[in-house]
């Protein structure tokens, strides 16, 4: 049985921000490439949450990198899987602290 994937509301903000940016900046299409990803991403994170290296950040966490910019911040147990945040990597690493 796969593990239900849950989104905080942190990351679903998140999310939505780089969502907008990404149209607004760039196009439609660069949206959907990324969405693409993300979902391929979360998908081996459902299947394989072990495979991902294990945050320093915080005690439990586990982070997978999307793109070079974006990095997902994920915890897991046996039957779900808890996207904690999303991290555009040209920030201040300081502002990652605050969203986890």
């Amino acid at each position: 049985m796969a593990r239900k994937v849950i989104v905080s509301k942190t990351a679903q903000k998140k999310l939505d921000d780089l969502f907008e940016y990404l149209i607004d900046e760039w196009s439609e299409r660069v949206k959907n490439k990324f969405i693409g990803k993300l979902d391929k991403n979360i998908e081996l994170i459902q299947a394989n949450p072990e495979i991902f290296p294990k945050s320093n950040k915080a005690k439990g966490l586990n982070r997978c990198v999307i793109t070079k910019q974006i990095t997902l911040y994920f915890r897991y147990n046996s039957k779900r899987i808890d996207i904690v945040t999303v991290f555009d990597t040209r920030q201040n690493p300081s502002k990652l602290k605050k969203s986890i």
